[in-house]
């Protein structure tokens, strides 16, 4: 397992341009800054319903892009991914054996039996929104069918464990263990991470058992982006020479899910809900 140092950095999301100043330790958001987080995830939430509504063989990454800045303007936000480090986009879009930070690209031509994964994120009143889905494009084959349920089923068991007094290592056990289940690989190199007036804060939330960090109590106003990746072969990962888009080392296909969700006393507010824009 690749050490988790600079574990802001290591999230899986790269951040904005505008970069205040981290808070130290964890920041616990306020009544105001909730209300405001829902707007901001409200946001992304509704513009990966429509890109998943609208993608089609035959449209390139860089169509999904220009769509994603257009309507993250449109509703008073700005692109969280843009600018950062110089990405060039306001979506990360990774296909097939692309596992993240995929870049958008006129020459990327969507097809069918893809695996396409689309992750944004917007800047909204001060506080980010984020989350990836992955889509099958037309008929995927039935070994990519199940990748990409497991992927999402995975997701949704570590936010089941979330509220306060539980701990990050119930979130990564149970991710752990329904990935591994189903005869997946989790990557381990990226990790979710806390969310709010920074892309990434702490804590970064690990998606498997790692007895070498701090197994942080989760307090209610807590704000953490949580993003299990899996492969379908090798864990591992290589970096392409665009310095940006992680591939497997095996080829083998790649899927992610991410939600922002919100601890409570009782469990949890998933802030990115598709279902309710």
């Amino acid at each position: 397992m690749k050490i988790l140092s600079n574990l802001i950095a290591k999230a899986t999301s790269p951040q904005p341009p505008r970069i205040k100043k981290k808070r130290r330790g964890i920041h616990i958001k306020s009544p105001q800054e909730i209300e405001i987080m829902r707007q901001s995830s409200k946001i992304v939430a509704t513009i990966l319903k429509e890109i998943a509504a609208m993608v089609q063989p035959g449209m390139t990454t860089a169509d999904l892009d220009a769509y994603a800045e257009k309507r993250i303007r449109e509703m008073g936000a700005t692109p969280s991914f843009k600018g950062y480090y110089g990405f060039p986009g306001s979506i990360c879009s990774s296909i097939n054996n692309e596992v993240v930070h995929g870049i958008p690209n006129r020459r990327k031509v969507i097809r069918a039996g893809d695996v396409l994964k689309v992750d944004t994120g917007a800047y909204y009143q001060g506080f980010h929104g984020d989350s990836c889905i992955t889509i099958p494009v037309d008929e995927v084959t039935p070994e990519a069918a199940k990748l990409i349920r497991v992927a999402e089923e995975t997701l949704y068991k570590g936010i089941e464990q979330v509220k306060a007094g539980a701990s990050l290592l119930d979130i990564a056990g149970a991710i752990q263990d329904h990935a591994e289940a189903n005869g997946f690989r989790i990557v381990e190199e990226f990790t979710g991470h806390g969310v709010g007036e920074n892309l990434h804060e702490e804590p970064s939330v690990f998606n498997t058992r790692t007895y070498d960090l701090p197994n942080v109590k989760l307090k209610a106003g807590m704000t953490l982006a949580i993003e299990p990746i899996l492969n379908a072969g090798s864990r591992f990962t290589r970096i392409l020479s665009d310095k940006w888009t992680a591939v497997t080392v095996d080829n083998a296909l790649s899927a992610q899910f991410e939600h922002t969700v919100l601890v409570t006393e009782t469990g949890y507010e998933i802030l990115t809900d598709r279902s309710k824009v």
